[in-house]
């Protein structure tokens, strides 16, 4: 149910951005009708209005190359592997997600991400989503070889909105030279609950205007790299005891209390472009006692879509988490995260619960129960998104490891007294 703008109780979040209408005016009449109107004359070189490249896209393609637009899927190993070759050319997997244990170097790295460009090369022209979680301090995935960026408490505390933009600049910059174009940070959580560890230092902090205000430096920071920022944990994993990874948090706020602390910081991440969102694995009695966050309706398009104004890419945190397999059977999951307004489900981890998820929405396509027009908008926006950051299969030659760690050295040294 919409309980309204979040504007409407806290004067500090920003109203909802209101669409455009589609229809364009009529031109006012003259004369009166029996007077004969001329008929123009043809227009000389009058250009045609170009084609929708992504709408064109879609048309082309197949249902199963649709259905995996919309997982993005974890792989075992350090190199291209058989399983991995499948997932891209059978199961049309629209990205993959790399963990500590992908990348023990930078050449094996490098070469990684280059063999799996190949692959998806020589099978289609939509290039892949190569993300990691690069969110500085504890929680990072890139080679050891690159020096280390604060955690995001550090940087809260400094409290400086340029410090927090041009770190995550230096985040994008990392990313992009390795090749990868989207990054699952920065963290939005408000840390109001001392004894959640699983957010902690990932925090800008406990006050709601400081993590809006340094999340979203953080953000345009990543985006400036032409790298996707996708803001997390949707609608707020501060306030929690539970690790998510190990079982299911419940939070008991309403939507009063959201509006005045958890989402503030994602509504002003909206307010200013956000173009993906990351939502938890939280259930949330009081907005919907049936379903997680990361497939209720009443969180993603209810509050998340119809009151907050957002018009992006909406994921799930990763389904293999216990909150999910301890719960829930995971390919219904994601049929249901689907049909509640999301567009990508993460399956970092197990190669048949990946092939799990993507046969339970190939069933639930062909049998009607995601209706193709949700299927395909849901498809246009995720290659919208593709297209909005220039992704491609293009090859990366070997980042300058020593001149990122001189930058950020710099950048440490600017702010860190």
């Amino acid at each position: 149910m919409n309980q309204g703008s979040p504007s409407a109780s806290n004067p500090n979040l920003p109203a909802p951005v209101s669409p455009v209408p589609n229809s364009t005016p009529k031109p006012t009449q003259t004369g009166t009708p029996s007077e004969a109107v001329p008929a123009p004359a043809p227009a000389v070189n009058q250009p045609t209005q170009p084609a929708d490249k992504v709408l064109e896209q879609i048309k082309k393609m197949s249902i199963h190359e649709k259905v995996g637009q919309l997982v993005v899927v974890g792989m075992d190993g350090l190199t291209n592997n058989d399983q991995t070759t499948q997932l891209i050319s059978e199961y049309h997997v629209g990205g993959f997600i790399f963990f500590k244990v992908n990348l023990k170097d930078t050449p094996q790295a490098l070469a990684l991400f280059n063999s799996l460009k190949s692959t998806n090369e020589s099978v289609t022209g939509i290039p892949l989503m190569l993300s990691v979680d690069e969110e500085g301090g504890r929680v990072s995935r890139l080679p050891d070889e690159l020096k280390k960026l604060p955690t995001n408490a550090a940087i809260g505390k400094i409290n400086n909105s340029e410090f927090s933009r041009e770190i995550g600049a230096t985040l994008g910059k990392e990313l992009k030279s390795f090749g990868l174009n989207m990054d699952f940070a920065p963290v939005l959580d408000v840390f109001s609950n001392p004894n959640n560890t699983v957010i902690g230092d990932r925090s800008f902090g406990n006050q709601a205007d400081v993590v809006s205000r340094l999340g979203v430096a953080t953000m345009q920071g990543i985006e400036s790299a032409q790298v996707v920022a996708v803001v997390k944990h949707f609608p707020g994993h501060g306030d929690t005891a539970v690790d998510s990874h190990l079982g299911l948090p419940v939070v008991n706020h309403d939507l009063t209390h959201l509006r005045q602390l958890e989402l503030v910081p994602f509504a002003s991440a909206i307010n200013n472009g956000a173009d993906a969102v990351m939502v938890a694995h939280l259930l949330m009695p009081k907005l919907d006692a049936d379903h997680p966050a990361s497939f209720s309706k009443a969180v993603i398009t209810d509050l998340l879509r119809k009151e907050m104004g957002f018009n992006g890419v909406v994921f799930t945190d990763d389904m293999t988490m216990g909150a999910i397999t301890q719960n829930y059977d995971i390919g219904q999951a994601a049929v249901e995260s689907v049909l509640a307004g999301g567009d990508i489900v993460l399956v970092g981890h197990s190669f048949d619960q990946q092939v799990q998820v993507i046969q339970a929405l190939r069933s639930a396509v062909s049998n009607g129960t995601i209706p193709e027009s949700v299927l395909n908008a849901s498809v246009t926006r995720i290659l919208k998104l593709k297209e909005k950051y220039h992704l491609s299969n293009s090859k990366c030659e070997e980042p300058d490891i020593k001149g990122l760690n001189a930058n950020l050295s710099a950048l440490l040294g600017k702010y860190q007294k």
